[in-house]
């Protein structure tokens, strides 16, 4: 595939996502490959523009992503009216706005218009003043593609890290626990590694919820009784998974090298490794859906916005990330398209001989 159309939410817009999207798209060989449509309002991106020092930064404004153009920073305008900028603060007019402008890119996500689509951050009081009623971007995108289940999964170079439960109060995490949705999310886990990341045997650490990972029941029984069960039923599916393991040796000891994914219980489980060891390099990509949907793995960033502090490295991997996902499941796809092709060649020539398959399955042009 020459090109692939990304669309980028423009997220909070008193916060660095515009700022860190310009940066990005300014780089002139991350557009040189894709072609970009931000979702958001013209005025507000010329707004973020006079705040970078990067030169050369214009874009067009387009109603619709067939009149997107490539190596251009294409502008969808998701709402009429002028807008007050309040830098470093949520109010409920940013997370209307970043509502607005999600909702319209999810909308062309699923209608096929996009191939992948990059999330700028939001804020999650700002949401809530705007009557956005899920916890996160990964909540709401997994509702809008009716999926059962999604996993929010942080890569980088060095780390693959999901989550079993994602944004959830901790007194809250052992009671969502069950051994069904470890093993979803252990499924999910491998699925993605196997089909997105191209990795043909995936190896899948899984973490502990208690300390020790329980130790033998004497701190909790849910490694013995909840996790451990999933793992080995993973195992019966064929999936190499292993674990439980406690989370605090695991990272310390540098075990974390030695697998392609790690599962993680809860958020700051999987996530306070992960950004110690990968803070700006890392990308949170929602596996298990349909489409492709990534973001940069910080927030909006409120203490630094409109400063043009903001470092764009993130959104950049996050941009890349979301085209080599969409290039390995099409070259997936193609390859098991044409295995399917061969099997039933190999059923016809059992049956009736090959003069007459090749007949049947590969007809003169």
């Amino acid at each position: 595939m020459s090109n692939i159309t990304i669309g980028i939410s423009c997220g909070d817009i008193n916060g660095i996502g515009l700022e860190v999207i310009l940066k990005a798209l300014a780089v002139k060989k991350v557009g040189k490959n894709f072609t970009v449509i931000i979702y958001g309002s013209t005025k507000v991106v010329a707004y973020h523009k006079n705040i970078i020092t990067q030169e050369n930064v214009s874009f067009h404004s387009i109603s619709s992503p067939s009149e997107a153009q490539p190596d251009r920073i294409n502008v969808i305008n998701c709402w009429p009216d002028n807008v007050n900028i309040t830098l470093g603060k949520p109010t409920d007019l940013s997370g209307k706005c970043a509502f607005q402008a999600l909702e319209r890119a999810v909308k062309d996500l699923k209608a096929g218009h996009l191939e992948a689509l990059v999330t700028a951050p939001i804020n999650k009081k700002a949401m809530q003043m705007a009557n956005f009623p899920f916890v996160g971007h990964t909540e709401y995108i997994t509702s809008e593609f009716k999926a059962k289940d999604s996993l929010m999964l942080m890569v980088s170079d060095a780390l693959r890290v999901g989550v079993v439960t994602n944004h959830l109060p901790l007194k809250e995490v052992a009671g969502a626990i069950t051994k069904e949705k470890v093993l979803r999310k252990i499924l999910i886990m491998a699925e993605t590694l196997r089909i997105d990341f191209d990795i043909q045997k995936p190896t899948i650490a899984v973490l502990g919820l208690n300390p020790h990972a329980g130790d033998e029941g004497a701190i909790g029984t849910e490694d013995d009784d909840i996790i451990r069960p999933a793992i080995e039923e993973a195992k019966a599916k064929g999936v190499l998974a292993f674990g439980p393991f406690p989370a605090d040796g695991f990272f310390g000891s540098g075990q974390f090298n030695k697998y392609d994914g790690i599962l993680a219980m809860y958020h700051d489980q999987g996530l306070v490794p992960f950004k110690v060891l990968s803070f700006g390099d890392g990308v949170n990509y929602t596996a298990g859906l349909a489409s492709v949907r990534t973001s940069p793995d910080h927030g909006t960033a409120y203490d630094i916005a409109g400063k043009g502090e903001a470092d764009e490295g993130s959104i950049i991997k996050a941009i890349y990330l979301a085209a080599d996902i969409v290039r390995n499941r099409n070259e997936y796809l193609e390859m098991h398209a044409n295995s399917l092709e061969r099997r039933k060649q190999k059923a016809l020539i059992s049956e009736t001989g090959e003069d007459e398959v090749v007949e049947e399955v590969i007809p003169e042009e």
